[in-house]
């Protein structure tokens, strides 16, 4: 793949065909004019041809130093390719801050930072306590939260200044792209404003972000809940990655969780550790609602759950009174805009099509597991780029679909197929497997794979087939022949099953999703377990 660069400088390079003489950057406007005519009269999109639609020499102030950026012109294997050339300085710069963009160091720190959070007095001169106080002050006047001082809250604020003052710098500065995004649907759905920092302390503004139990995105939803509020995950897809869906699916359900306690704080405490661990922490307490007076009922990981986010929000409000000095991003998310795919594409493919880094796509569409961008009937699935991207693949988007086709045809090795991810699995045991080897791999507790499936001891055999709600979503692939060498049922009043030689009513049970022995009994007037060859038995109450 070609070198490109991203800069801050608009140079006008479009992706189109080539013409029969080179332009230089000494033609006329009247003759760029005239040249830019015929190539949008003559579009043809080549895999291995940038082209330059108007390379007029650039001249930028920088300080008080003019400063020149000229195109020119490389022959690599019989095509011409056009190369920006950039003010290393500038380019540096640009390559640092995506250095900061697409890094993923950022969720691990915080999320130890919640997990392992101390409240041991921190000295930090520059924050004497009468002026924290006072500012909280300020902001309890403003917000629908509790942020009153105490001395805990004192020592998490401080503690984030003194050792975390580079972490939040780069946080902010990804603030820039996401909270518009953010503010926008929360005012939608009259959640207060101040929620955005939420997602700061649940993911460090990470899209990809996965907790050790499975909770992934923005906003951090597990499986099923993400599930209960239409979030889907497939081989491709995850939407629990998708900023726009996710915002959407967490705006609702913290006004759920609103509804339900009448109070933010408490929403938030119940956003990480479920309603259930708040009603407990607040029977537990003698019937206290308020925050800190539950907190030490809580899970430790929620106990330091509210003091980070109001931490968060303080040091963001005051972050000029701090010093504060984050980098903007390369481009705002109002810059950016969706086009609905027509056929299969992968991020790479239209990297190289329209010339823009795999990275900024990848940050762009993060909810595309594989970065392959699938296309299901009747699903909407888009592609994000920036504005001055869309128009070239637009332009382009016949030629493009079919080269992406073409490079798919030459694989080797079939693309992984579309499937529903489901919460309900069916595991066989095998030799070496015992329950809590089987309970780690799916993030569950032995006592659930236990109560799923009946069992009163620890004891597994191999073939036996365990009912499991896995944490980690897991996705369902189509059976293989043994699916069709299952008996066929018989549907005369409902579906039945004839028993053959050999079978049980655990087998039996096992072969059938949502069976299980005492269905069969109950369905067939069973009294004990004696089954002979040539019965036959109902699959349903009818």
């Amino acid at each position: 793949m070609k070198n490109r660069f991203l800069f801050f400088f608009s140079f006008a390079l479009v992706s189109t065909s080539l013409i029969a003489q080179e332009v230089t950057a000494q033609t006329t406007s009247e003759e760029n004019t005239a040249k830019e005519i015929l190539l949008k009269e003559n579009l043809e999109l080549k895999q291995d041809t940038i082209q330059v639609i108007d390379t007029t020499q650039v001249i930028r102030t920088v300080g008080s130093e003019l400063q020149t950026a000229t195109v020119t012109s490389t022959s690599v294997k019989d095509s011409l390719i056009y190369i920006a050339q950039d003010h290393p300085k500038m380019s540096k710069l640009d390559s640092l801050w995506k250095q900061e963009l697409y890094n993923s160091s950022l969720f691990d720190t915080i999320y130890k930072s919640v997990t392992e959070l101390e409240y041991q007095p921190v000295e930090y001169v520059d924050l004497p306590t009468d002026t924290l106080k006072a500012r909280l002050k300020e902001l309890n006047a403003r917000t629908p939260f509790n942020v009153e001082y105490n001395p805990s809250l004192e020592s998490v604020i401080k503690n984030y200044l003194k050792n975390r003052h580079e972490h939040l710098e780069r946080l902010m500065a990804l603030s820039e792209f996401y909270f518009p995004l953010f503010e926008q649907e929360l005012d939608n759905q009259n959640i207060p404003l101040e929620i955005k920092y939420l997602a700061i302390v649940e993911s460090a503004l990470k899209p990809r972000a996965k907790s050790r139990v499975g909770a992934t995105g923005l906003w951090q939803f597990m499986f099923g809940t993400g599930k209960m509020y239409g979030l889907e995950v497939s081989s491709y897809v995850d939407e629990r990655m998708d900023p726009i869906m996710a915002t959407k699916a967490a705006c609702k359900y913290l006004a759920k969780l609103y509804q339900i306690f009448g109070d933010w704080d408490l929403a938030l405490a119940s956003y990480n550790s479920g309603p259930g661990n708040v009603t407990k922490a607040i029977r537990r307490s003698g019937g206290y609602t308020n925050y800190w007076n539950i907190r030490h009922n809580l899970p430790r990981e929620t106990a330091g759950y509210l003091p980070a986010f109001l931490a968060t929000m303080y040091i963001f409000e005051y972050a000029d009174k701090h010093g504060f000095k984050p980098r903007k991003p390369e481009f705002a998310y109002f810059e950016t805009d969706t086009i609905k795919v027509k056929q299969m594409i992968t991020l790479d493919q239209v990297s190289e099509y329209i010339n823009i880094d795999v990275e900024e796509l990848q940050f762009l569409n993060p909810s595309y597991k594989l970065d392959i961008i699938p296309f299901i009937k009747d699903e909407d699935y888009v592609l994000r780029l920036p504005l001055d991207k869309v128009g070239t693949f637009v332009a382009n988007e016949d030629k493009i679909y079919t080269l992406a086709q073409a490079e798919f045809d030459k694989r080797e090795k079939p693309l992984p197929k579309y499937f529903e991810a489901n919460d309900r699995i069916r595991y066989r045991v095998r030799s070496g497997d015992y329950l809590g080897k089987i309970a780690r791999r799916y993030g569950v507790r032995v006592s659930s794979i236990k109560k799923w499936n009946g069992l009163r001891t620890n004891n597994l055999r191999i073939g036996q087939r365990l009912t499991i709600y896995p944490r980690r979503p897991v996705v369902n692939r189509p059976q293989k022949s043994s699916v069709a060498s299952k008996p066929k049922a018989v549907t005369s009043s409902g579906e039945m099953y004839i028993v053959k030689s050999g079978d049980t009513l655990w087998s039996i049970s096992q072969k059938f999703k949502g069976i299980s022995v005492e269905n069969l009994k109950n369905w067939n007037d069973i009294s004990g377990s004696g089954i002979k060859p040539g019965m036959k038995l109902r699959l349903s109450k009818s």
